[in-house]
């Protein structure tokens, strides 16, 4: 019962100091006897039974009914060729399931939590899963407790337990608590901290004791492990799409029975031609082929450093054109530097590098309270922390007021953590004999709180002429898109509550810090305004700063396009909405105030990105259709709440996310247009030979062949397509947009009328050859097998070649690359030689009731296969030259 034991006896059990944590190698040596720190999720499906999964499928069972019916009749051929069909589409689905999972287990890992972690005498962040008993962990607001803890040191700690309590309200903790009562509930363990919590407020340490399993969570870990099967609304749109083209394939196919019995046809060859069509009808491939193409396309985003989290985010990267994004770190470089400070009267250069450097009095004070006042860590060029807080230590490096020296003889025994609402931290320092309160923040509430200010190493009443005067020099740090913080201090003889922190300050003075704009940033803003996309700025920082920052960008081009937190408070919700659309950056905000602005433009029916890295930005995260959280800087709260997480805090990468987002839905579309085009043409084929008294050009096995591999290899092909070049210079789409708008609906008939009447064609010439037409009768076995094998070469190489057209709707192949694609190149070559094998192979050509055609037969099939390509093409040359 660690809750019942001092926090000395829980080091003391663990063999660790808490000061220097575990040494490298003992940690090394605890994993391997613990294990790794994740819990186990329910079982996955085992590959047989992801196959059994496949086979669960009305038409499948209706299929399957037609072989047992064939081996009945004698029909062993086509029983085996129907059997083989089953399984192969089957093994296909395994296997495109398989991957899709892969994918999407391998972005999970990528997403794991981390945590701070002390480790030979430093602060590391690893990942949770590499945390062992006895590993000192800091936490501090935002972060998830990644093992269950007891706590060694606590400060206004609170922490979330509704994962394990059900009680919404953070519990407060207290490291120095300890309870004697061996049934204290967990809600009252005041001192522990339990993994998968959230630390809200406050800061703490604690000691590892249970990892993985063995925590608290661990007892209930059944009913954790989350689902990650979830159907997009794109996957959800053409499920609905299958089933109605399945009822009307259904329908097409018992018209066609109906009309064979009036006919007075063969019944069975008209039956199992009739399910076959009807399997061949309906693009049962396409979720498997969407899912692939999105796991795909999501790993793909993975490695230019956006994890999406959530398959549905791809489809919406797409439609977004209003881009809502933090300033510092985003479109910033997130390496702040301190370039100049001031102390009353006296403004100082900070030279980039050097250390050593000499300071006056006054100065000293301020840095020392700024180092005094920051969580941040810099050691040997590596840092932890806030970027804003590296900067201040990195300046007290320069003068030598090294923060480990500072921290060790000044201790902290109290503090006041930074609130986005105050815009201010303070700390709680033990001096020689006293305490002294150091206080860092936004400079207009440190004067606002302060009564007297540091003079020339003297404390003297503040007056309203220095008030303006710290305020003036503020004003132009800011001019000079500097950002500003302002520093005080108060002396007292106790120890203070939290409350009486903040109260009577003496101002020391401020400082000015840069964060200069990423260098590729100023190209993704101007691709993203050629893309129809709108940049919008969010800072905490001045509005002359954040403005300044803007201008260089290309976000703002003038301070009318910018409004504060402040200034929006004034305005009523009608009025804000109405102007809106005014203003391109948001300066000196809180996190409430994103929910209102991402909601203000959602009304305007933009479809909305917003970046954010703290606890408090969780809500505009998810009210936002985009929320994308800082991977480096975010908390653990934000990445949560994100449905897309930056690894490189770049806005740049959310600018090809969209890029991407876009190919991803634009493959899916060829795809999908692909498949139904295909297999529209062979619903024509049969239906018009039924209804014209033909004999019919293909037969059952041939329509089940072509629809697993002339269709699946393109349409798999095609929706890995490498991206069209030109996506960023058109306008977002239209969430509500139909699946079949800007005519490829049209695109799709036509496709599919051209193939099925080319397959005709081609059994017409087949008939012809030996002095047959369509309308004979008593035509004899040898003549059908020739006609029909050229149909089925023509239906399959008709599909491959017009593939290829499919790529782009305006550029020609050529225009593209006809190779840029060399998957699809080869799935048209794979195809080729597969249906060359299924005529020529002797065993093969007897089962498909086919015969080896000749050079003369190659050559006008593939005339005939080439026509759909040719006029593609020709559609697009004409559509060019007319628009031209």
């Amino acid at each position: 019962m660690w809750f019942s034991k001092a926090p000395e006896q829980a080091l003391n059990e663990f063999t660790v100091n808490p000061a220097t944590g575990l040494t490298t190698e003992e940690a090394k040596a605890r994993l391997a006897k613990y294990g790794e720190n994740k819990l186990k999720g329910k079982p996955k499906k085992g590959l047989i039974a992801l196959f059994f999964t496949h086979l669960q499928d009305m038409l499948i069972y209706v299929l399957l009914g037609a072989a047992v019916i064939t081996v009945f009749i004698g029909e062993y051929v086509d029983a085996v060729i129907i059997l083989l069909v089953v399984v192969l589409n089957a093994v296909i689905g395994v296997v495109q399931e398989y991957k899709a999972e892969k994918a999407i287990e391998a972005l999970q890992d990528m997403t794991t939590p981390r945590a701070l972690v002390k480790r030979d005498g430093e602060v590391r962040e690893i990942n949770s899963e590499e945390i062992v008993p006895g590993d000192i962990i800091v936490l501090d607001a935002g972060r998830f407790v990644p093992a269950d803890l007891r706590l060694i040191d606590s400060a206004n700690l609170k922490i979330e337990e509704s994962s394990l309590t059900g009680e919404s309200v953070p519990s407060e903790k207290n490291a120095n608590a300890i309870h004697e009562n061996s049934k204290t509930p967990i809600g009252d363990q005041s001192n522990m901290a339990f993994m998968s919590t959230l630390a809200t407020y406050g800061r703490g340490e604690g000691v590892v004791v249970a990892t993985a399993m063995a925590t608290e969570i661990g007892r209930i870990a059944t009913i954790l492990d989350e689902d990650i099967e979830e159907m997009t609304p794109l996957q959800k749109r053409l499920d609905e799409l299958g089933k109605i083209l399945g009822f009307l394939a259904i329908g097409i196919c018992v018209l066609i029975f109906i009309i064979a019995l009036f006919q007075q046809r063969d019944l069975f060859e008209m039956f199992i031609t009739a399910i076959s069509l009807a399997v061949a009808a309906i693009p049962e491939g396409l979720p498997a082929i969407v899912a692939i193409v999105l796991a795909l396309g999501v790993t793909r985003m993975s490695k230019i450093n956006a994890i999406v989290k959530k398959l549905p985010a791809v489809e919406s990267l797409g439609s977004v054109n209003i881009i809502c994004s933090d300033k510092t770190g985003t479109l910033t470089q997130n390496k702040m530097t301190v370039v100049k400070l001031y102390t009353f009267g006296n403004v100082k250069d900070i030279p980039a590098a050097g250390t050593g450097l000499e300071a006056g009095q006054d100065e000293q004070e301020l840095i020392k309270s700024f180092v005094l006042c920051s969580d941040a860590t810099y050691e040997n060029g590596q840092s932890t922390g806030d970027p804003t807080e590296v900067a201040l230590v990195v300046l007290g490096e320069k003068y030598d007021l090294a923060r480990r020296t500072l921290h060790a003889e000044y201790k902290r025994v109290g503090e006041k953590p930074f609130d986005s609402e105050r815009k201010l931290m303070s700390t709680l320092n033990k001096e020689e004999n006293a305490y002294r309160v150091h206080t860092k923040g936004a400079i207009d509430n440190i004067l606002e709180l302060s009564t007297t200010a540091l003079v020339n190493g003297r404390i003297v009443p503040l007056t309203a002429e220095m008030k303006a005067t710290y305020l003036k020099v503020a004003e132009e740090m800011s001019d000079h898109a500097l950002r500003v913080l302002g520093a005080a201090f108060k002396n007292t003889d106790r120890k203070l509550e939290q409350a009486d922190m903040e109260t009577d300050l003496t101002v020391i003075g401020l400082v000015g810090m840069i964060d200069p704009p990423r260098i590729e940033v100023r190209d993704s803003i101007h691709e993203a305004i050629n893309a129809g996309i709108t940049p919008i700025m969010i800072t905490g920082d001045h509005k002359n700063t954040a403005v300044a920052i803007a201008r260089e960008l290309g976000i703002a081009t003038s301070i009318e396009q910018s409004i504060t937190g402040a200034e929006l408070d004034q305005l009523s919700e009608e009025e804000f909405l109405s102007k809106i659309n005014n203003y391109r950056v948001f300066a000196r905000v809180s996190p409430e105030h994103k929910v209102k602005i991402v909601k203000a433009y959602q009304a305007h029916g933009n479809v909305v990105s917003m970046t954010g890295d703290g606890v408090n930005d969780a809500p505009s995260l998810k009210n936002a259709d985009i929320g994308v959280a800082m991977g480096i800087t975010g908390t653990d709260v934000a990445k949560g709440a994100s449905d897309m997480i930056l690894t490189d805090d770049n806005f740049t990468t959310i600018v090809h996310a969209i890029e991407e987002g876009r190919n991803i839905y634009n493959n899916i579309k060829k795809s999908v247009i692909f498949l139904l085009s295909c297999n529209l043409g062979e619903v024509v084929a049969i239906f018009v030979s039924v209804l014209c008294y033909w004999p019919l050009p293909l037969m059952a096995t041939h329509l089940l062949w072509i629809n697993l591999i002339t269709d699946t290899l393109p349409a798999i092909a095609l929706g890995i397509d490498p991206g069209n070049k030109d996506v960023m210079k058109k306008k977002p789409r239209d969430p509500k947009e139909s699946f079949f708008a800007n005519g490829d609906g049209f695109r799709a008939v036509m496709g599919g009328l051209l193939i099925g009447s080319l397959t005709l064609a081609a059994f017409y010439f087949g008939l012809r050859e030996y002095g047959y037409s369509l309308g004979s009768r008593s035509i004899p076995d040898e003549v059908l097998t020739y006609a029909r094998t050229m149909a089925f070469v023509v239906l399959a190489g008709s599909q491959l070649f017009y593939s290829l057209a499919m790529r782009d709707p305006d550029k020609s192949i050529f225009q593209i690359g006809l190779f840029s694609n060399k998957f699809l190149i080869g799935a048209i070559l794979v195809g080729f030689i597969l249906q060359f094998a299924v005529i020529s192979v002797p065993f093969l050509a007897a089962a498909f009731k086919v015969q080896m055609l000749s050079a003369h037969d190659w050559g006008l099939v593939i005339l005939f296969s080439l026509v759909p390509l040719v006029l593609k093409e020709s559609s697009k040359l004409f559509t060019r030259t007319s628009g031209n």
